[in-house]
């Protein structure tokens, strides 16, 4: 299937994967105040299957995993390739790098259930001290306070206020794929598998995220073995935009200083132009 797609940039080509609902603009406006930074990256962000602009595919995290496998062979003539997945993003692209560790020079993964995703089977934080909406959201699209009171960890009118704009500039997706997708459950077949992915891997987790939690993927970590894994307090399910100083940086480190080396060792020359 043909995924809808848009990037930004030449060189090295850095494959951003949105979270589920959402759509590539949310994950370019997460990514690009960070990645623009950095000279010689060619940042893709394509719509996966049933959202945004895509098509609808096969149902289940493996036929999406399939469909993205496929894009990075077509149009990105099989790799190498950096990945970087936000949310159920995050596991498409944790999926992919086990299964083809060849072909992903380094992952970032942010916020995203790296092995457990079920919503039964995660280890989520306690509820604050305020569940509730409060004043923070007021300004907030009514239909986004329930989830923004659960999913953000710095609550303030301005994070509050930087979330909404992202999440209701997203192009609407195909709502009965996408249901279909819930109805399949998160859990893609070999997530139990014990291949892990051995090259330069940076997690990232907000220590108020109720939606993906922090605790499973550290103890994922056995599968990552050249990974980091950072927990931002004051950040929740969108830490991007709830920490941008802290989140810039500590992309920043693993593009500088673990994924550049490995990049510098391959033969010829790694910018793609």
């Amino acid at each position: 299937m043909a995924l809808a797609w848009e990037e930004h940039g030449i060189g090295e080509p850095v494959v951003c994967l949105h979270g589920f609902g959402l759509d590539r603009s949310v994950m370019a406006a997460a990514m690009e105040p960070v990645l623009g930074l950095r000279p010689g990256l060619r940042r893709i962000y394509p719509d996966l299957p049933g959202h945004g602009e895509s098509p609808a595919g096969p149902p289940g995290p493996a036929g999406v995993a399939d469909a993205v496998s496929a894009f990075i062979d077509g149009p990105l003539g099989g790799g190498p390739v950096l990945l970087a997945g936000w949310s159920y993003g995050g596991y498409i692209a944790a999926t992919l790098a086990r299964r083809r560790p060849a072909s992903v020079t380094g992952l970032l993964l942010i916020c995203a259930g790296a092995r457990l995703l079920a919503p039964g089977a995660r280890e989520l934080p306690g509820p604050p001290a305020d569940p509730g909406p409060g004043p923070w959201l007021d300004r907030v699209p009514g239909g986004l306070r329930e989830h923004l009171a659960l999913a953000i960890g710095n609550r303030s009118a301005e994070v509050a206020g930087r979330v909404a704009a992202a999440l209701t500039a997203a192009r609407p997706g195909d709502e009965e794929y996408l249901e279909r997708l819930r109805a399949a459950g998160y859990r893609a077949p070999d997530e139990d598998d014990t291949a892990g992915y051995p090259g330069p891997a940076c997690i990232l987790a907000g220590r108020q995220d109720r939606i993906g939690g922090y605790a499973d993927q550290f103890r994922a970590l056995s599968a990552f073995p050249a990974a980091s894994y950072s927990v931002l307090p004051q950040a929740g399910h969108y830490l991007p935009f709830e920490q941008p100083a802290a989140f810039a940086a500590l992309v920043l480190e693993w593009l500088d200083n673990r994924v550049a080396p490995v990049l510098a060792r391959r033969p010829g020359d790694s910018v793609r132009r």
